[in-house]
């Protein structure tokens, strides 16, 4: 009975975190900033929060890589989820919340082609279900947008691309299984912010927020996001089944559904959510082959 107790605390806590990733489309469209500036204000805000998590936790251990060649690898690692980051938020200022955070969590699929490709893992028959019932849904998604502009199509795009750097970010980090995951995130944080900044100083002069709400929007972004939600998904996420850690993790695209409906009246007529079931059933089955359990899950 007991166990049965901590596995469900274990997967509330990991819905939890997951749902709370689910909330950064809202700050981010709050956000008078840039893209980028929002991104490295997410990564920077953090930064003290995380480092207090890792002397808690790690204590002696605490900032120690076992490698310079792991360190080499965070680093690529980070540089693709910058580039992920970034190129999701500039999606959010073009297409709907929904779109933009369903596509990125394609990222599964690609990660698993990448697999196959550069690993030369075989690949199994619900990988293929899921492979076609995940863009069955993003096809129709893109088909029966309320929004059938140029520019929206242009923000779908992006989120793909979001997506497919997503994808070779964790397998990057799925490499650094032996190194403390508070450590990993902790750097990815640090890294992902340094080169966001880079970004964002060819994307805007404006870098500084221009009210206490703009501050407090990206504060909150930073701790509730950043911080909250990647650490009750680390804590939980290698404590349950795969199947259970993937139902779990869904809850970020569907919050960031929700709460776009919400908050930004992107209503959801009965066929765009058909396609949005479809892609996530999908979703699910391709993040049962990738083993989620592996994932240390930073996104969106």
């Amino acid at each position: 009975m007991s166990s049965q107790l901590k596995s469900a605390q274990n997967f509330f806590i990991l819905c939890l975190g997951a749902s709370l990733i689910g909330l950064a489309p809202v700050f981010v469209r709050w956000s008078e900033l840039s893209p980028s500036w929002s991104l490295f204000y997410r990564m920077f805000l953090a930064l003290p929060f995380l480092a207090l998590m890792n002397l808690y936790f790690n204590r002696s251990a605490a900032f120690k890589l076992k490698s310079r060649k792991h360190l080499l690898l965070v680093l690529v690692a980070s540089l693709a989820f910058a580039g992920d980051m970034s190129s999701w938020h500039w999606s959010l200022e073009f297409t709907s919340v929904a779109n933009a955070t369903i596509f990125v969590n394609t990222a599964s699929i690609y990660m698993m082609i990448f697999a196959v490709l550069i690993f030369k893992e075989s690949v199994s028959r619900r990988f293929m279900l899921s492979f076609v019932l995940t863009f069955i849904g993003v096809i129709g998604l893109i088909y029966f947008s309320n929004i059938k502009t140029e520019a929206a199509l242009i923000g779908d795009g992006i989120a793909l691309v979001a997506a497919f750097l997503y994808a070779a970010y964790l397998l990057i980090i799925s490499r650094l299984g032996e190194e403390s995951s508070i450590n990993i995130i902790f750097y990815t944080t640090l890294f992902t912010g340094i080169f966001g900044l880079i970004f964002a100083l060819f994307e805007s002069k404006d870098f500084l927020p221009n009210s206490s709400f703009q501050f407090y929007n990206l504060l909150a972004m930073a701790i509730l996001c950043q911080v909250g939600g990647q650490f009750f998904i680390t804590h939980s996420l290698p404590k349950l089944k795969a199947s259970f850690g993937s139902i779990g993790l869904l809850m970020q695209p569907i919050v960031a559904t929700i709460f776009g409906a919400i908050v930004f009246y992107e209503y959801l007529n009965f066929i765009q959510l058909s396609f949005v079931i479809l892609a996530l059933v999908g979703i699910y089955f391709a993040r049962l082959e990738i083993q989620p359990a592996k994932e240390i899950n930073h996104e969106t």
